[in-house]
């Protein structure tokens, strides 16, 4: 079979049930043939090897049941970086690149401003890592923040198999050359802050925020995201809340968090366009100050607070 060939069989069989499958079909053989988009199209007339052509048949029917791309390539790029995701993390999304951009300007200024004491930094509920890990990369390539200067990053998770992950990531984004002390990063496997003792200067938070019947009912498509890192209706013992808001796990998070942060600490938290001020008044009533910034679709998103 040709690419060409492929492309237009594929591309008919997932139309069923996908909203983008040309491009589902283009990022499978880009992926599978290591090739451009401009090659792909150069070489449409080309024949696909035949384990190349299982794979990509393969990659065609989990995707027609609703598997999403990044968990079939393993791949998913995040702030411009490459990310490994799996099932057992959530897979990144653009609305949290602005909970990155927020928190490393952040971040940046207090380092410009600071005494030459390495901050600390946590982030809660890591999963893929990809936001302190973001954060590091924008503060050496965009902030010129020297090495020395970074803060000390601890990533959090409840799931040991996401922190499996995240130092694959770690791994694969800062290598031997960078140069970066080991103590920069420190992984831990702790319900929120149970297994973590050390306050910190900024904490950063994408946390389960989805009420529970409307996490359920997006998993019916077969996206296969795990439902820990989606159900905000989960009690600090692992119980369900009857509140059915999606904020029980944020009403447990908010108050340890504010009990592990330094003086003049600040926390970045994601949350639901739809309970992002419910959220925020929760934090009100913790004495926060508080800032809503939008993400790129102008949607309620990520809490400042301070």
């Amino acid at each position: 079979m040709t690419v060409q060939e492929f492309k237009i069989n594929a591309t008919k069989k997932l139309a069923l049930t996908s909203k983008s499958p040309a491009l589902d079909v283009e990022i499978f053989l880009t992926f599978c043939l290591r090739l451009t988009k401009t090659q792909i199209l150069m070489q449409r007339d080309t024949q696909i090897e035949p384990e190349k052509l299982s794979w990509l048949e393969s990659a065609v029917e989990r995707r027609s049941h609703g598997l999403p791309v990044a968990y079939i390539t393993g791949h998913k790029e995040f702030y411009g970086y490459d990310f490994f995701v799996t099932p057992d993390v959530l897979i990144p999304k653009p609305d949290t690149e602005i909970l990155v951009e927020r928190a490393t300007q952040a971040i940046a200024k207090k380092i410009a401003v600071g005494d030459g004491r390495p901050l600390s930094v946590c982030d809660m509920f890591t999963g893929s890592g990809c936001i302190a890990l973001s954060v590091v990369k924008n503060l050496l390539e965009n902030f010129s923040v020297p090495k020395e200067r970074l803060p000390n990053f601890t990533l959090a998770d409840i799931s040991e198999n996401a922190l499996k992950i995240a130092q694959k990531n770690q791994n694969a984004l800062f290598n031997a050359s960078d140069g970066l002390p080991r103590q920069h990063f420190s992984f831990i496997r702790s319900n929120l802050f149970d297994a973590i003792a050390p306050a910190f200067d900024v904490i950063l938070a994408n946390p389960p925020y989805v009420p529970a019947a409307l996490a359920q009912e997006l998993l019916k498509d077969g996206r296969s995201e795990p439902i820990l890192a989606l159900d905000g209706d989960v009690t600090a013992d692992g119980r369900h809340s009857t509140s059915g808001d999606g904020l029980e796990v944020i009403r447990n998070f908010l108050p340890q968090a504010k009990n592990h942060l330094a003086p003049h600490g600040m926390i970045f938290m994601e949350a639901g366009e739809y309970n992002a001020e419910e959220a925020a008044k929760i934090a009100r009533k913790l004495g926060f100050k508080t800032r809503i910034h939008k993400d790129l679709e102008g949607q309620l998103r990520v809490l400042e607070l301070e």
